[in-house]
């Protein structure tokens, strides 16, 4: 697969994915840090990609993008821009109803009864808004990796506990069926991390 193949792959997968400098617990530019707080503020779940662990991304995405700096924030396959353009949007409002629609489920009868990873992401960071979500599986059954500084000082199955009452209702609706919960403070995270590999990570970002 070509780096422009794989970078047109990355925008079909993810709704929300943002290019940047740095992961957006340790952002290595201003800007893509001021986008990062920004996201996370709406709380609405975005993938990203460390463009300095994936050089080949870096210099090829300016000529799809036909946009020439980092970060570079797309939904739904577009380009919404950079740092000031994101600021600019949440600003004035427009920026969260954006970001919902690409998220929000579809609506399909047949589709109700099986949650969605975005759904869950939603659940997870409405109590830690702080949180580094990826998500595998499909259907009701899943494997979630959180990643957050509010485990600081809780034991494991503190942090399970936690982490379980966000999805109370999907289990108890049947919704969800069963859960593999690995739970992990950034510095634990980064312990397991040491040397991040290129490409799309999932966060909420």
């Amino acid at each position: 697969m070509s780096t422009k193949e794989t970078i047109l792959k990355q925008l079909a997968d993810n709704p929300i994915i943002l290019y940047m400098k740095g992961v957006p617990t340790a952002p290595e530019c201003g800007f893509s840090g001021k986008t990062v707080e920004i996201l996370n503020a709406t709380k609405v779940p975005f993938a990203y990609v460390d463009v300095l662990r994936a050089p080949f991304i870096r210099d090829r995405l300016p000529s799809v993008s036909k946009w020439p700096t980092f970060p570079q924030l797309f939904v739904k396959g577009e380009l919404v821009g950079g740092a000031d353009i994101v600021e600019s949007m949440y600003n004035d409002g427009s920026l969260l109803p954006l970001l919902q629609s690409a998220v929000k489920p579809v609506d399909n009868a047949a589709d109700n009864n099986v949650i969605t990873h975005s759904e869950v992401e939603a659940l997870i960071l409405g109590d830690y808004s702080d949180a580094q979500i990826a998500i595998e599986g499909q259907g009701c059954n899943l494997t979630i990796r959180v990643v957050s500084g509010q485990f600081a000082d809780q034991s494991m199955v503190k942090q399970h506990q936690g982490v379980m009452a966000t999805l109370t209702e999907p289990l108890a609706n049947g919704r969800l069926h069963a859960v593999t919960l690995k739970t992990f403070t950034p510095e634990q995270w980064q312990t397991q991390t040491p040397d991040a590999k290129p490409g799309l990570l999932q966060i909420q970002l």
